[in-house]
């Protein structure tokens, strides 16, 4: 057995605020406490949650690690007390409560999941946080059923393309939202029906005269509040999982009263534990065969060096990008 070193590479919040304040520093090897593994990452994804924390909006959990990482792959390299699932050289993605921006990572054994049948160890690491998060709020929360209009806001991100395969995958009609051309035409790539330019089109008369959006999937906010209750038809379900535009809002709510609509807002990392290894297994279960079949695949962007956190960060901020965005230790 390969001994394990006493200190790791991390990526260390200098002070809440720009990028610049990532900075590589080392941090002594987490200790392993029962029902837990210790991972060697392979690779971590980036996310908006990430860039929140960063700024200092999105505190980590009581007893959770202080860095930043909501997901990660890579081989199990030690197993807590109490854990048969797991062995040593195992091949895991998982979803963190933090701590990804690392060389190890230790993880509730429940939320690892297999690496997926053709997919790549650094790939799945940009699996665990958009799947878990879709497959909540849409299929667990909003019960998405085939044949629905399924509306995507931000079609290009992570959460977005996630949405976009699972929406597709489980036999939704999908529509998203993004902008310029190449990221309307990455939407398309990845199966949505259709990609609208929300700089050129009005995605409420879209779905209009489509018969409106059963369930809609928004990170925008702001004025999308309104406008999203437009798109809809009786008994659509919206949610809300971020508000890239803001949360402060004045609208007439007699519209979801008139259209009897659901309206929910969640954010996964404050979840309960046993709640997510429910998901885990769901996922295992119903969406890691679609992907080994090639109905869903990863949609990483760019891969950047683990001491490159800053330059990941900048370019998410940019929305330069189509996919997810991964740093590699």
């Amino acid at each position: 057995m390969t001994k394990l070193p006493d200190h790791m590479k991390v990526i260390v919040l200098s002070q809440p605020g720009g990028p610049e304040f990532l900075v590589s520093g080392t941090r002594p090897l987490p200790a392993v406490p029962a029902g837990f593994v210790l991972v060697k990452i392979a690779a971590a994804g980036v996310n908006g949650p990430d860039l929140m924390q960063r700024r200092g909006l999105y505190p980590a959990p009581k007893g959770a690690s202080d860095l930043l990482g909501l997901e990660i792959s890579g081989h199990v390299a030690a197993v807590g007390e109490g854990v048969d699932a797991w062995r040593v050289g195992d091949a895991v993605c998982a979803l963190t409560n933090g701590g990804g921006y690392a060389e190890y990572c230790v993880v509730d054994a429940r939320h690892c999941m297999p690496v997926p049948e053709g997919v790549s160890l650094e790939d799945a690491a940009g699996l665990p946080e958009t799947f878990f998060t879709v497959w909540s709020n849409i299929f667990l929360g909003a019960g998405l059923k085939s044949g629905e209009n399924f509306l995507v806001h931000g079609g290009a991100g992570g959460i977005g393309a996630t949405a976009i395969q699972l929406g597709k995958a489980f036999g939704a009609k999908v529509f998203a939202t993004e902008s310029p051309q190449a990221r309307c035409d990455f939407c398309r790539e990845l199966g949505a029906d259709a990609a609208i330019d929300y700089r050129t089109e009005d995605f409420v008369e879209v779905l209009r005269a489509a018969g409106g959006a059963d369930v809609i999937l928004d990170v925008v906010g702001g004025p999308y509040v309104e406008r999203n209750i437009k798109a809809t038809r009786h008994d659509a379900r919206i949610v809300q999982i971020a508000f890239a535009l803001g949360s402060k809002v004045e609208i007439d709510l007699m519209p979801v009263m008139l259209k009897r609509l659901s309206y929910s807002g969640s954010t996964l990392r404050t979840r309960p534990d046993a709640y997510k290894a429910q998901v885990a297994r769901d996922l295992v279960e119903k969406v890691w065969p679609r992907i080994a079949a090639g109905a869903i695949r990863p949609a990483t962007f760019k891969i950047f060096p683990l001491a490159e956190a800053p330059q990941a960060h900048s370019l998410m901020e940019s929305a330069g990008h189509a996919g997810k965005i991964l740093l590699k230790p």
